[in-house]
């Protein structure tokens, strides 16, 4: 696997797909960086890191709305990859949905959101795009 970012994006969309209410994942200290801040801002219900093995696994419980039976993330883009790496100063931030979703940057001081590397003014690697 070339791209693990990617992967655990594109697990945790089947799993919306498929109206799935867990997704496990393997770990990895990026994956567990993403799926906090995912928690935080309420993209996800709950998160459990499971340390069995070398790599360990991430339970992730996926959060739906009990009427509409919609999910909360509309969409996870993956925007950085191996072959082509997009990065960001604190000035030119992107901007997803006009400023309702969000955007995960990797920067020299952890993962983290657009706002809160732009209130730190550092800029980064940008990760992916979820609404």
């Amino acid at each position: 696997m070339t791209d693990p970012i990617a992967d655990y994006l594109t697990r945790l969309r089947n799993a919306i797909m498929a109206h799935h209410r867990v997704v496990e994942v393997p770990a990895s200290n990026l994956k567990k960086e993403i799926t906090k801040i995912l928690f935080e801002k309420g993209y996800i219900l709950n998160y459990k890191f499971i340390d069995d093995g070398p790599q360990g696994t991430i339970k992730v419980a996926l959060k739906y709305d009990p009427i509409t039976k919609s999910n909360a993330i509309k969409c996870l883009k993956r925007v950085s990859t191996p072959g082509l790496r997009k990065y960001t100063g604190y000035k030119n931030m992107p901007r997803v949905i006009n400023g309702l979703g969000i955007v995960i940057l990797s920067t020299s001081q952890g993962v983290m959101t657009d706002k809160e590397a732009s209130t730190l003014k550092i800029g980064g690697e940008v990760l992916c795009y979820v609404y």
